[in-house]
């Protein structure tokens, strides 16, 4: 569809409607992919949090909350 950039909104849901089934779940299917698609930097932000609080975990500078607390807390923290 990139050489075809003038086809209107309702031009491109007129050519998908006429495509088979099976075609039309694919590209349902990659089309609600591409909102789910992770920001490179975002990822590598979270990534380098990860390892920080790993690293804090293993070398003792900070202690885990069970799960049970952890989800106590957030719960007490919405009401």
């Amino acid at each position: 569809m990139s050489t075809a950039p003038n086809l209107t909104l309702d031009e491109i849901e007129d050519e998908a409607l006429r495509l088979p089934a099976r075609s039309r779940a694919e590209l349902v299917e990659s089309l609600l992919a591409s909102f789910s698609r992770p920001d490179p930097d975002v990822q590598r932000e979270w990534l380098d949090e990860a390892e920080r609080r790993c690293r804090e975990l293993v070398e003792g500078r900070v202690e885990g909350v069970p799960a049970e607390e952890a989800f106590a807390r957030a719960r007490a923290g919405l009401r």
